[in-house]
């Protein structure tokens, strides 16, 4: 298998834009639209044919019209080559994840996203299904208006993303809280994480979901435990700070949980149950009562921004087979990212066919975007 091209970083260490040649080389191979002298990709030219997704006959066109979307600024069904090496220089942008996310949802190509837009993509993703998001409750009228008529730009968008993926959190809590008791089994807790908040676990970490429940008593799972696990998980760049800073640095310096709580007590996000619950999840997986630097590590989720803009770095053209595979990967972490963030567990979406693509990176290259 060859390896990928590797670049050196433009001005700042950002990744180095390709050449307008090469990129034309590429863009013409699978361009297979003329009108008056100018060659365009179709989105079927640009998502089954450049891409190789959804090979299949019976592919989901809906599917393929919101992916190109994302490369189509234009939205007239017709992807120029302007538009392709626009999409070439958006990789190389320091936001990258939130920016490609963005025109996922902008739908129209006004710059902006409205109610309708989040709306259309939300509903073709399988987190519809599971959690049957209600679309009139107050988090939706906060952002887009009592009335549904405001759109919102792209930083506020940003900021959407996140405080989203926290509601879908609470709802899917409220879901499995059937009584109102504020208590979910550990079980139904399990079920959340795996599908809707997939995107904050490692292996080590899913493996011991029940038992983690069990931190409680009685396998069942408080509201406030729920938001405290979800809120560690979210916070692992600041627990690894934390360590450090009680051990000046030394990683391999084992560290009891009040000399975590000591040092935790400067930053107030960190609450004594995230602490409980970190040093009961480190217990279950490595089965001792202080933590090292290497426990946080294998419980911290991927921290896509630094991984996509590392591996972004070492990309110039996209011309083999193995480079193409890195277009996916940036898709799928823009799909784990967004509707990642947003819902989860993608999994077989109708919109996105993680499996699939898995699959393909991992037949694809040497290198690993978001691993295996």
């Amino acid at each position: 298998m060859r390896r990928t091209t590797v670049s050196a970083p433009g001005p700042g260490g950002y990744p180095k834009r390709a050449s307008t040649e090469k990129l034309q080389e590429i863009f013409l191979k699978h361009a297979s639209i003329h009108k008056n002298g100018e060659a365009f990709m179709s989105s079927n030219d640009f998502v089954r044919g450049f891409l190789g997704l959804l090979p299949h006959e019976d592919y989901n066109e809906q599917s393929v019209r919101l992916l190109a979307g994302i490369i189509d600024t234009s939205k007239d069904g017709l992807i120029s080559f302007a538009e392709f090496q626009a999409f070439e220089g958006l990789l190389c942008v320091p936001d990258a994840l939130y920016r490609t996310a963005f025109q996922l949802f902008d739908i129209s190509g006004k710059g902006m996203i409205s109610f309708k837009e989040f709306c259309e993509v939300l509903t073709s993703t399988e987190l519809n299904e599971r959690l049957s998001f209600g679309m009139d409750n107050q988090f939706l009228k906060l952002y887009f208006g009592k009335e549904k008529t405001r759109a919102i730009n792209y930083s506020e968008f940003s900021q959407f993303l996140h405080d989203f993926h926290e509601e879908c959190g609470t709802q899917a809590f409220q879901k499995f809280d059937k009584d109102g008791s504020g208590f979910i089994t550990a079980l139904d807790f399990q079920d959340i994480m795996v599908n809707i908040k997939n995107h904050l676990l490692t292996k080590e970490v899913q493996d011991n979901l029940v038992a983690a429940a069990g931190g409680q008593g009685g396998h069942r799972v408080s509201f406030p435990y729920f938001m405290a696990f979800n809120s560690l998980l979210s916070n692992m760049e600041l627990i690894k700070r934390i360590y450090l800073n009680a051990t000046n640095g030394n990683r391999t310096q084992e560290i009891t949980k009040d000399e975590f709580l000591y040092s935790a007590q400067m930053m107030s996000q960190i609450t004594p149950l995230e602490v409980d619950i970190l040093f009961h999840l480190c217990h279950l997986i490595h089965q001792r009562g202080r933590i090292i630097y290497s426990d946080i590590q294998a419980i911290a989720p991927e921290q896509y921004h630094k991984r996509l803009n590392n591996r972004l770095a070492e990309i110039r053209a996209v011309s083999s087979p193995e480079e193409r595979g890195f277009l996916i990967q940036v898709l799928e972490s823009t799909y784990r990212f967004t509707l990642g963030s947003v819902a989860g567990a993608v999994g077989a979406t109708a919109v996105y066919p993680i499996d699939l693509v898995k699959t393909r990176m991992q037949n694809q290259r040497t290198g690993s975007l978001l691993g295996k």
